[in-house]
Order: structure tokens, then C-alpha cells, then sequence
């Protein structure tokens, strides 16, 4: 590999989405980031990848003895997809996982995890070594410390991972505002979950284009 290489953009064409281990059990031990603001980012990641219908990966681990079921909340993005039950805290190292990896053939690998230390850092590892890019959806991600949080994606950068954040992920989709077919699913999650920018394009939308609220303006 170079020493610096370039990794291309993300497009809906190039890669996976992956979600791993979002489970009651493991957001309990989340202290990095705000619980609250982690889910919100975690559905802007899920919703972006379902409007771009973005291939997407869901895998839980010891839901029944321990780890309790993959949030209502995702699940309810991709309805009638079953998560990969796995033992293993590493994703990478489950069969089943790795093959659907391979079955959707496509090198880049966009990852979101609980924990960051763990869940993020394991199969991220890996997956370089095996050859893939790894971009590591931090925001979306948290570990159980800052300490841990921190130094788990200093050691998935130096690996060779692209770090990147949820809203970057779902602008780097659409890219261009021209593109109408998506341009309202896009500007919908946006004004849900995006905080100030989100009320700015209601903003635009209503006061500024004179639309009704609730309306978007092209």
C-alpha cells in the first residue's frame, strides 16, 4: 500500500453500511458521546443509506444472555431485515458476517459499532488486512471512556481507516442538489435529525421562499 493513499468518495455504488452490535446493553456502557445524540446520529447513518438503498449490514451479539435486542429504532428503518446473531465480540471473526461481506462484493465498508474499542476497532482491523477500506462513522460510534473512544480510532486511523461523521456520510450520498430524486428524502433527515442546520432549511423554506411549513423548497 502507499504510504498516503487516496481513498475515493463514498457514492451509493461503491459501498456497505455496517451496524454493529446497537443493543440496550451496550449503549449502557456508552460515555464518550451523549446516549441521546449517538442514537440520533446512528439514524441519520440508517436513513441515509435507506434512501440511497446503500447495501446494509445489521449483526447483534448475544442478544438473548446478554446483550438484549438490536434498538426498535434501527430496526425499524430496514423493516423485515434480520440482524447476524453472533458469540464472537469481533465481528470479523463470525462466518456468517464474513460472508455476507463478500456476498455483496463491494471493498469500501463504512462501520458504525458499539463499542469503539471493541466492536469498532476488532473487524475494522481486519477488514484493512483482508483488504477493504474501512471508514469508521465516529459519531455514531462511542466507547466506554473517552480515553478508550479516542485511542480506539487513533488505532483504526494508523491501521488505515477513513474517519467520517453520519451528516458526512449522507452528504457525500447526494452530493449534488440537482439530484431530485432523493433531494426531498435527503432534505426530511436533515430538518429531523440535524439539529441548527436542520431549523436553517426551515427557515429558508418558509420565511425565506414563502412555502408553508413543512414544505421544502427546491
Amino acid at each position: 500500500m502507499a504510504a498516503n493513499p487516496i481513498h475515493s468518495l463514498l457514492t451509493p455504488d461503491n459501498c456497505t453500511v455496517i451496524f454493529i452490535d446497537y443493543q440496550p446493553q451496550m449503549i449502557f456502557g456508552v460515555t464518550s458521546i451523549d446516549r441521546q445524540t449517538l442514537t440520533n446520529n446512528v439514524l441519520i447513518l440508517a436513513k441515509a443509506a435507506k434512501v440511497f438503498k446503500v447495501p446494509v449490514i445489521l449483526t447483534t451479539v448475544e442478544t438473548k444472555t446478554f446483550s438484549g435486542y438490536m434498538w426498535p429504532q434501527l430496526l425499524e428503518v430496514f423493516p423485515g431485515k434480520d440482524p447476524i446473531e453472533r458469540t464472537s465480540m469481533n465481528s470479523w471473526e463470525d462466518k456468517k458476517f464474513v460472508a455476507e461481506v463478500e456476498r455483496i462484493g463491494r471493498k469500501k465498508l463504512v462501520i458504525a459499532a458499539l463499542w469503539t474499542e471493541v466492536c469498532l476497532a476488532f473487524p475494522a482491523v481486519q477488514a484493512l488486512e483482508a483488504g477493504y477500506e474501512v471508514y469508521a462513522v465516529e459519531d455514531a460510534c462511542g466507547g466506554t471512556s473517552e480515553v478508550a473512544h479516542r485511542n480506539a480510532m487513533q488505532r483504526v486511523v494508523q491501521a488505515g481507516a477513513v474517519p467520517v461523521t453520519a451528516l458526512q456520510v449522507l452528504l457525500e450520498f447526494q452530493r449534488d442538489w440537482a439530484r431530485k430524486e432523493t433531494y426531498n428524502d435527503v432534505v426530511a433527515i436533515v430538518k429531523e435529525h440535524c439539529g441548527a442546520y436542520g431549523q436553517g432549511i426551515e427557515y429558508a423554506t418558509t420565511m425565506v421562499h414563502g412555502q408553508p411549513a413543512g414544505r421544502t423548497a427546491h
